[in-house]
């Protein structure tokens, strides 16, 4: 099966931001407070482009073989950047699984692709458009109508913006428990409060939410059947309730039975 649900946090690029606005002496803060003052007036929000974007977590769920299912988020909280993008790449090198995403192809990986060629990754594998594999010609990660990376949000509102839906949202309608903990506006200044834990702790149960909402998915479109889903849903509460990590059995507890 090797399916891996992926989702990023991320801060301001501050070294970029200094490099490009000739910010000088400023500090961390400082610089990032310019950043999003240019970008306010630039467009009219302060959300910064994803070449400015730092990433701060990856998290991840994986399914296995057999009653193989982990959640959790690459490299240590001490890791710097490069080590948690190449852990990404290293994964999809090893395993080639199916991605999937909420989002990904408008956000997570275009970020990862800039900051990949930052840090000068090499990624062969998820970059192979069928030069090395031939069956990755038909069906390659980078091509968005091809189901080696499923962003479920892009293709459940049929590659049309207008009918976007929140992760949190749709979540929440389904039983799930949607956002736990914070959400993306305040991932900066939990980091400058040095909460890494934090941080990753939040894009787990975002991973989580995505990969539930997948097997509403493939339950939708006939890949597994109701028995099927229920003792994938029970696959993962049972991970959960074993994991002793706070997060994560406070995930489960607010899991509608029956969801």
């Amino acid at each position: 099966m090797n399916t891996l649900v992926f989702d990023i946090e991320t801060i301001p690029d501050i070294e970029g931001g200094r490099k490009l606005y000739e910010l000088g002496d400023l500090d961390a803060d400082g610089v990032a407070k310019a950043m999003f003052h240019l970008r306010q007036q630039a467009v009219g929000h302060s959300f910064l482009p994803h070449h400015l974007q730092q990433v701060a977590a990856i998290s991840v769920t994986f399914r296995g073989r057999g009653d193989e299912f982990r959640v959790w988020s690459l490299g240590s909280e001490a890791a710097e950047e490069k080590e948690i993008l190449q852990r990404f790449f290293d994964g999809i090198e090893r395993f080639t699984p199916t991605l999937v995403s909420w989002n990904g192809s408008g956000f997570d990986l275009p970020v990862i692709h800039y900051r990949a060629l930052l840090h000068k990754i090499t990624a062969a594998r998820y970059w192979d458009m069928g030069e090395e594999d031939q069956g990755f010609k038909w069906n390659n990660y980078i091509s968005r109508y091809h189901s080696r990376h499923t962003d479920l949000m892009d293709l459940l509102a049929m590659y049309g913006g207008r009918a976007n839906a929140p992760l949190d949202q749709l979540a929440t309608l389904f039983g799930f428990p949607g956002k736990m903990g914070m959400d993306g506006s305040k991932v900066w200044d939990a980091y400058q409060e040095g909460r890494i834990a934090d941080i990753r702790n939040y894009c787990e149960t975002d991973v989580l939410n995505t990969w539930l909402v997948y097997l509403r998915f493939e339950l939708l479109r006939g890949h597994i059947d109701i028995p099927r889903y229920d003792r994938e849903c029970e696959l993962v509460r049972h991970h959960l309730k074993q994991s002793g990590q706070e997060h994560l059995l406070a995930f489960e507890a607010a899991w509608e039975p029956g969801a």
